[in-house]
Parts: structure tokens; sequence; C-alpha cells
């Protein structure tokens, strides 16, 4: 199983960079950040000198959208620093939630980024592509490879994942909910004649190590409410008990009140106080160390190729640490 971390580009990004360092050191393979440029600052940038300052780390967004930058600056980037810094880079791509909200758009629809995900990996590897019905091509990209990975919850999304992607991105760490969104991915590549397994699946949820249970589930309570307003879209679409998405995924935001953006994916997060306790630990990884390497090797079992960290908490460093001398060794004993 690969591990991967998964920070906010706060100032300063000395300490990203810092952080990085020490997650390649202790053995994760992947380093993602958010992308959203009014809440954070521009990972591109930051990407650079991530790259330049590690060694087989493989760095990228979890993830960004069709919608904030152009589909030819989006691939001529990842481009770019992949010929710099060799193959390492990885698009981590979905429909656009706080960038897109907070700069007063609606996120993209997923026929517009199914179209994305086709441009940007065609263009990014050296390929001709149509954008906006004008052929492009990047004429000095040569043995460019990008990955593109999608994030989803919902079944169209989950199918367009399976027909498009090569790789799965599930923000949530339920071992029931996981299993039927992997079933569902699998079966829409089925349909669409892939190879099902050669699908990347990625679970990226927050980890705590530590003995204080109640502590870790306040510190970590903020991503009950990020997954909420993807289920909250859903809701909307879907209905409250509609057979399309599981009754476990959207039972818990019947008592949601909105969200404030300027606190997303932040510890003590104030309008994440309707995610019960049960939420959290169903949703994210937490206790002392043996509680992850039991639950990782659940989620391993159901198909789930990398574990990415979301570390925005108050124990950033010891859980990168923890994670490294602990549990990474035994995933891959």
């Amino acid at each position: 199983m690969d591990f991967g971390l998964v920070l906010q580009t706060d100032p300063p990004a000395s300490q990203v960079i810092s952080l990085m360092k020490r997650a390649e050191r202790n053995g994760f393979r992947y380093g993602w950040t958010f992308d959203s440029a009014v809440l954070w600052q521009e990972p591109f940038v930051i990407y650079s000198q991530i790259l330049a300052n590690t060694q087989k780390l493989h760095v990228g967004p979890m993830v960004t959208n069709p919608g904030t930058r152009t589909w030819e600056v989006t691939a001529s980037t990842f481009a770019t620093l992949n010929d710099m810094y060799g193959n390492r880079t990885v698009c981590g791509i979905g429909r656009g939630d706080s960038a897109m909200r907070v700069a007063g758009r609606a996120p993209n629809t997923l026929a517009r980024l199914g179209e994305a995900i086709d441009v940007i990996r065609d263009l990014a590897e050296g390929r001709e592509a149509s954008v906006d019905g004008n052929p492009i091509r990047i004429p000095w990209i040569k043995d460019g490879k990008l990955p593109v990975w999608m994030a989803a919850y919902g079944p169209k999304a989950l199918a367009l994942a399976g027909q498009k992607a090569d790789g799965f991105i599930l923000q949530l760490a339920d071992l029931y909910l996981t299993e039927w969104m992997i079933k569902a991915v699998r079966q829409a590549a089925v349909e669409a004649g892939r190879d099902p397994s050669a699908i990347t699946i990625c679970v990226a949820a927050p980890a705590y190590v530590g003995e204080d249970l109640a502590h870790a589930r306040d510190q970590c309570r903020w991503f009950g409410g990020m997954v909420g307003n993807h289920v909250a879209d859903l809701v909307s679409r879907y209905g409250e008990h509609s057979s399309m998405v599981p009754d476990e995924l959207t039972e818990y935001v019947k008592a949601r009140q909105g969200y404030d953006y300027s606190h997303h994916g932040r510890a003590g997060n104030p309008s994440t106080d309707f995610v019960p306790d049960e939420i959290v630990d169903r949703f994210c990884l937490l206790g002392p160390a043996e509680a992850h390497i039991e639950k990782l090797r659940a989620l391993r079992d159901l198909g789930v190729d990398q574990f990415a960290v979301y570390d925005m908490h108050d124990a950033k460093a010891s859980t990168i640490d923890a994670y490294g001398t602990q549990i990474i060794p035994a995933l891959n004993a």
C-alpha cells in the first residue's frame, strides 16, 4: 500500500515543503495539497520547490478542477514540472467545491469534467486535443506522463471515474461506503471496456495518532463538514432516501445549517458542529497506531492502493513520524 500526505498551502510555504520532506523520509510516496486560489497559496509554485527538495515524491492537487485554469495552462504546468523533475506529478481533479464557490461560481458539470480529463491528459502527454473546438498540441513535450485521478461520491460521478480516470480518489475512510464506491467505479470501468484493476484506488481522510480519542475527534470533525458539502449536493439531486445513494452517507447531514468556507478544512471549524462522533470515527483514522493498522488492512483488503493522510490538525509532524515508524512498515511488511 502506498501512502500520501495531504496539506493545505497555508503560508509560509517553507513549512509545507518541510513537512513534505519529512513525509518522504518517513516512507510516504505522494505529496498532495488542496487547490483553491482564494483560500490558500498557489500550489503549483510550491510543487516546484517540493520536487526540488525531494527525490522520489510524486506531487499533485487533491483536487484541482476544470474551471479555475484553462485546460492547456493546467496541462502545460504539469508538463513543465515533469520536464524539470521527471514524471513525478499526478493530476487529482474534481468538479470544484471551495475553489469555485468561494469565487462565486457553481461547480463544473460532470460533462465538462469528463472532457477536461481527456484533454488535460492528452496535452500533458504531448498529444493533440481539442480545446474550445481548436486543435492544440504542446510541441516541446517529450515522453510526458500524467495520470489523472478523479474525486467522486455520487453515482454519476463514480461512473465517470470508472469510464475515464486513471485513479479514483475517495475522500472518506468508511469501510462500508468505500466498498460500495469501489464496486461502482470498477463496474463502470468494465461496462466501458476498461480493465478495472488498472484504476488506482486512493482513500484520503484525516489521521490522528494518539490515545486521547475525544481530542482527536475534535481535531478532525472538520472533515465531516467538508464531506457534508458534497453529500448535501447529492441529497438535493437524488433525495434523502434514494436507492442511488446509501443512507449511511446522507443521514448525518440533516442537521447541517450551511457552511462557511473561511474555515474550510480546518480544526475547530464552527460549521461542523452537526457532525456526530460516530461519523468522525467512521470517516477518519483515530486512536493508537494499532487502530490505524487494523483499519488500513481492512481498506487494503477492499482494494485500496493508497491511503492519503489529511494532516490538518495540531499534530502534523508527530502523525507523519508515527506513520513512518509504526504504521507504514506494518502495512508493507
